[in-house]
């Protein structure tokens, strides 16, 4: 079985859809780890992961590629926090945001929105984060971090949001609250709609440009008219009109109404 028959049957048999990311990135990371684990062909590498769970969730971690921070990029979170939390005040709407973090990892980045929402008086927001990998929602949930994690958090916003436990912190109970963490499958499942903010940040570098044409149209949909979507540092979107998307800021694009 060589590699194209491999992406196949991953999509069929446990809908991951690997056609959708770069080919010579994700091919040289399950090929390195097809051979940490001494299978010599795709072949033997698929019979594998699918008669054994540890491979299966190995595999699985090494496709998603979990990587997040608090506040990662503290210049964005800032304008979300000055420039359109201000705007979802002034206007009409309740203060009740609907807002998607997906791809939202171990958490870090759905709690952040959290702590900035509590804040500024959105605290009965509607926070829905998705991820695919089950294991990264399982810490989510959790909500322990270790010192390393939070050293980007504001002092504020770690006196508040976070208890001491030994060596970790532990995000509260209150704020807990405000995140329903689901497994999801950006590539594959349907979206809800009528998000004020989606958050999607720092996973499209990994995808084809045909995915994230289709993707980038789809979370357009998912957003009511003048929301907000809010993407990664790399991940520019240059002609935002063809979405029905207008530049509101930097890396923020508004849903035109």
């Amino acid at each position: 079985m060589d590699y194209a028959l491999f992406v196949r049957k991953v999509k069929e048999h446990l809908s991951l859809d690997l056609a959708s990311y770069k080919e010579t990135q994700m091919k040289r990371r399950l090929t390195s780890l097809r051979d940490k684990r001494g299978f010599p062909t795709f072949a033997a590498y698929f019979k594998a992961i699918m008669q054994d769970e540890r491979l299966l969730g190995e595999f699985k971690d090494r496709v998603t590629i979990n990587v997040s921070e608090f506040w990662r990029n503290q210049s964005r979170w800032e304008v979300l926090e000055k420039v359109f939390l201000p705007e979802f005040a002034a206007s009409a709407r309740t203060r009740r945001l609907k807002c998607w973090s997906a791809a939202c990892s171990s958490g870090e980045e759905p709690y952040t929105l959290a702590m900035i929402l509590d804040r500024h008086g959105f605290a009965g927001s509607e926070i829905r984060a998705t991820d695919i990998d089950a294991g990264v929602l399982e810490k989510a949930r959790a909500g322990r971090y270790a010192e390393r994690s939070v050293r980007e958090v504001p002092k504020p916003y770690l006196d508040q949001y976070f208890v001491r436990d030994g060596q970790d912190y532990l995000v509260i109970d209150r704020l807990k609250r405000m995140v329903r963490f689901e497994q999801g499958n950006l590539l594959l499942d349907p979206f809800d709609r009528d998000y004020d903010l989606i958050i999607c940040r720092n996973v499209m570098i990994y995808f084809t440009e045909p995915a994230k044409q289709d993707l980038y149209q789809r979370l357009a949909d998912a957003l009511r008219p003048g929301g907000i979507l809010f993407v990664g540092s790399t991940e520019q979107i240059f002609t935002p009109s063809r979405f029905g998307l207008e530049n509101a800021e930097s890396f923020f694009y508004r849903k035109k109404a």
